[in-house]
């Protein structure tokens, strides 16, 4: 009879413990969220869409400034100014 190897056993646990490592981010406080018109709005949308916003605004202020003209790499540098607003947003308003 041929015994198992370590890796078999080490696979074998990680595939039913990935599951459990997906849910580890829910807690039973619950996700931060408000209430809008009675319906509970995630605030990670809210963030989301500010940085959004945040983006297109700056982009427009680049444009009519030029310093869109000067930027190399213009679709890297808008998408991080708006994942810094969202994030920012987030830690301001929902963070410890």
């Amino acid at each position: 009879m041929r015994q198992k190897s370590f890796c078999f056993f080490f696979f074998r646990k990680r595939r039913t413990l990935l599951p459990l490592l997906a849910l580890s981010g829910c807690t039973l406080r619950g996700a931060p969220s408000f209430p809008i018109v009675g319906a509970y709005f995630p605030a990670w949308m809210l963030c989301v869409l500010t940085g959004v916003a945040v983006a297109v605004g700056l982009r427009v202020v680049f444009l009519q400034t030029g310093i869109d003209a000067l930027l190399s790499f213009r679709l890297f540098t808008y998408v991080a100014l708006g994942t810094l607003a969202a994030l920012a947003l987030w830690a301001l308003a929902f963070g410890p």
